[in-house]
Formats: structure tokens, C-alpha cells, sequence
């Protein structure tokens, strides 16, 4: 079913990015590659979450959670954290980042109630995720955090807002509107994390990001984290942190234990009927799909569920609860396919996804390595199969 890289002939295609630029074809033989069967051992720490320096409630929180023994973002990047220093994280999605910045800064305003704390993400899902991480790690410590997203209604937020919840958790946007209409002060956070900084740069919000940190107090305590960093991120990283340890753990490019491959279409069959045959078979239990557009997407969407799948996307026109409610039914293994642009191929972690499939493909090779990276997490073993 699958083709490879010497044996198909791709038409000419231009993809363009989210700036309208048109970019490169890329090669499709870069979305070819098999899953390394000899596993390089993963990092053990020495350490334990018993060991750092935080509240006892805390701890039994993070055991309750499950974790016992920190990744290496969190045993490098916690007890920095905790000492009251400038953080630059490098560090690709699903390394741990979200708990240790968490975990910290949780400690932190525990210990000191006037201790404010503003985390800076790219997209709602990531705000929401996040915002769920927090209830597992502050339970029973009287912290609030609110989450404050586009595609939801703002009243409700600056309700909440007005409450000084510890965290807020938000979008550039949705944070620049509020503080417009004077329902939040950036002078007042001590403590701000920007996460997913590449991305955040990647789909425009530079000129939001340097905004929002012009706003805040010049005394803070400021944690960046990204998987690179450019000139543009860099840009930001000279107005942002002062005198900073860096912390890289980024692995390599691409996951070793996902399958790659491309699908080339032959005898003159239709990508939605080859599709379907790649979804009715055994194994295809949890699975990814990325497009190009909303428009199309959902319209991929409709036909799969009119052949009689369990199906549901988000995308840009969903409104947040529409988009909240597709990824709950994802993860709960309730339906089977997710069909999703660009918005979901960054900072969501979600378990046991079997397949990517990339119906359009990328525009370039770095939303390839996210998109895919979705799968084949934890140490499992994924497929990653583009359309060419």
C-alpha cells in the first residue's frame, strides 16, 4: 500500500505557510524513514521528586500524579527554577517542560501568596492543557489559575480575572485584548514562563510577545521555552531574561521509534478511497490527521463520518468548547480518527495515537517533525505516512 522514495513521481505542488508566502515542495523522501528497532537508552535521572527542595503537599501531589523519577528538562531546569533564576529552556514537545515550570512556580506562590504567575502559549488547546496540569499539581493548596483563550466568551474571563487568580494562562491575543480593556495589569506578575516561543513566532505573534513584555515589571522572574531558537527568538530572548542558565535537552529531529512512509496513488484511485481502506484496517485504532485548510478538513471530516466513521476536527472555526470537546473524545478513545490543521501539531500530548497521516502535506519539514511527533510518544512505537 505504502510507496517509496524511488518509486513515485509527486505532482508539482506550492504550499503556503500562514503568512501567504509560498514556500518549497519539499522532498518526499524525507518522509521516509523506518523506525529504529535498537532503542537508544533513554535518559534515567538520578534524582527523585522526593529531593527537590519543595512543599511536602506538593510532593504528594506529584506521587498521587503518578511521577516518581523527573525527566531531564525537570531534574536540570526545577532547581534553577526554585533558585529564583532566569531559565532558557531548549527543549522539543513532550519532554516534561509543562511540570517543570509548574511544579516550580506552584512551590513558589505556595510559599508566598503575592507571588503572580503569566504563561505566555501559542494556541487555546496548549492554554487549556496546561491549565489542566496545574489542577493535578495544586491540588488542595488553594491556588487558582485561569486560562484565558480566544473562541470563548470574554466575560466569563474577566470574571475570573477579577478574582486575582495566581496563574493566568493565555493566548497573545486574548491577553492583549484584556489588558485593552484594563481587566489585567502585566505589572503585576512577577513571574511569567513563555512556552512554545518558536511556534508563537512561527504563526505571527512577535510584535504581540515584545508588546506584552514591555508591560511587565522590570523585576521578575522570567522562564523561556522553545525547541530552537533563531535570530527572531533570540530577538525576543534579549528583552526577556537577564543573566540566565540554559537548559537543552533537545533530542533529535525526528523520533526513532515512528515508522515513516509516503502513500502514492495508483490505478487512478481517489486519495479518500485510499484513505478508507487505510482507516479499516487493523491497527489504524487512534489516529492523527493533519490538512492543509479548514475548508478542506472539514470536509474531510463530513465525508469520513458519512462513510461511517467515528470522526471529529478542529480547526480555526470550531469555537473553543467545539474543539475542547473533539480532543476529549480523541483522547478518550471514543472516536477514532482527528482531523486537524496546523493549530494541533504543537504542544498537545495525547496517549496511544497510532498513525499520523498527513492528507496534505506540510509546509515545510519543521511542521513535519511536529505534526508526527504526536505519535510514537512515551517510548511506544508509531506510523507517521504523508500523502504525495
Amino acid at each position: 500500500m505504502y510507496g517509496h522514495g524511488n518509486n513515485f513521481y509527486p505532482r508539482r505542488a506550492n504550499f503556503r505557510n500562514r503568512a501567504n508566502r509560498y514556500v518549497k515542495k519539499l522532498d518526499p523522501n524525507l518522509f521516509i524513514k523506518r523506525a529504529n528497532e535498537s532503542k537508544q537508552a533513554e535518559y534515567v535521572s538520578t534524582a527523585r521528586f522526593t529531593m527537590f527542595a519543595i512543599e511536602d503537599k506538593l510532593k504528594r501531589n506529584i506521587e498521587e500524579h503518578g511521577y516518581s523519577i523527573p525527566t531531564e528538562i525537570q531534574e536540570k531546569a526545577i532547581p534553577q527554577i526554585l533558585s529564583g533564576r532566569d531559565v532558557i529552556g531548549i527543549a522539543n514537545t513532550g519532554t516534561g517542560k509543562t511540570a517543570a515550570f509548574l511544579i516550580s512556580l506552584i512551590n513558589k506562590s505556595y510559599l508566598d501568596r503575592s507571588q503572580r504567575v503569566l504563561i505566555v502559549v501559542p494556541t487555546r488547546e496548549l492554554a487549556i492543557q496546561i491549565g489542566d496540569e496545574f489542577k493535578i499539581f495544586a491540588k488542595g493548596t488553594d491556588l487558582e489559575a485561569v486560562a484565558v483563550v480566544g473562541g470563548v466568551n470574554i466575560k466569563r474571563q474577566t470574571y475570573l480575572l477579577r478574582h486575582n487568580p495566581h496563574f493566568v494562562i493565555g493566548t497573545p491575543g486574548r491577553l492583549k485584548d484584556l489588558i485593552m480593556r484594563r481587566e489585567l495589569n502585566l505589572m503585576l506578575f512577577g513571574n511569567v514562563v513563555l512556552d512554545e516561543v518558536d511556534r508563537m513566532v512561527d504563526v505571527g505573534f512577535i510584535k504581540d510577545i515584545k508588546y506584552l513584555i514591555s508591560l511587565l515589571p522590570s523585576v521578575r522572574q522570567s522562564l523561556f521555552f522553545s525547541a530552537t531558537v533563531d535570530i527572531k527568538t533570540q530577538d525576543i530572548l534579549r528583552s526577556f531574561v537577564t543573566n540566565p542558565v540554559t537548559v537543552s535537552v533537545r533530542k533529535q529531529e525526528t523520533a526513532e521509534n515512528i515508522d515513516q512512509d509516503v502513500i502514492r496513488l495508483t490505478d487512478g484511485r481517489s486519495k479518500i478511497d485510499v484513505l478508507h481502506d487505510l482507516l479499516s484496517k487493523s491497527g489504524f485504532d487512534k489516529v492523527l490527521i493533519f490538512g492543509r485548510t479548514k475548508w478542506s478538513i472539514q470536509k474531510l471530516t463530513n465525508e469520513l463520518i458519512s462513510r461511517g466513521f467515528r470522526a471529529a476536527a478542529i480547526h480555526g472555526n470550531k469555537s473553543q468548547n467545539q474543539r475542547q470537546q473533539a480532543l476529549n473524545r480523541f483522547k478518550n478513545s471514543e472516536i477514532q480518527v482527528l482531523l486537524a490543521t496546523d493549530v494541533a501539531s504543537r504542544g498537545l500530548d495525547i496517549e496511544d495515537v497510532t498513525h499520523v497521516i498527513n492528507y496534505d502535506a506540510p509546509a515545510s519539514y519543521d511542521d513535519y517533525i511536529h505534526r508526527i511527533g504526536r505519535t510514537g510518544r512515551a517510548g511506544k512505537k508509531g506510523t507517521a505516512l504523508t500523502f504525495v
